[in-house]
């Protein structure tokens, strides 16, 4: 892939990080296509979200910057299918939860957008 593919989709992805950071559901659509769907088990049981849902959830928790919460992200890979096709793997930390997501990343429009999300919980803060 092109050194600018590659810069455009590692900004989406820290669009992403910076989302799941302070939850401002206002950049939601910069950050995920309208059809996106995320999947993952919570108390053993596996969740499947559409946007609208999962917008909501966002919008309702309380956000790890509002409580003054550490940053703890990072990219673990990239893979480029394509030139309008990559999945990206992070690990990041919600408040006290650690997690791995899958996401899969679509170049719409000139735009990478989150396509699907599959997350796991690595390890649940209590």
């Amino acid at each position: 892939m092109t050194a600018t593919l590659f810069r455009e989709l590692t900004e989406a992805v820290q669009r992403y990080l910076d989302l799941m950071h302070d939850c401002d559901v206002a950049r939601f659509d910069a950050v995920f296509y309208p059809t996106v769907q995320l999947h993952g088990y919570r108390s053993g049981r596996m969740q499947c979200w559409p946007a609208a849902e999962y917008k909501a959830i966002l919008a309702a928790r309380k956000s790890p910057k509002s409580q003054g919460a550490p940053r703890d992200e990072s990219i673990l890979l990239i893979d480029f299918a394509s030139a309008t096709q990559a999945l990206v793997k992070v690990r990041l930390r919600i408040n006290s939860d650690l997690f791995v997501d899958h996401l899969t990343y679509h170049r719409i429009d000139g735009s990478w957008l989150i396509t699907s999300k599959g997350y796991h919980l690595e390890s649940e803060g209590r």
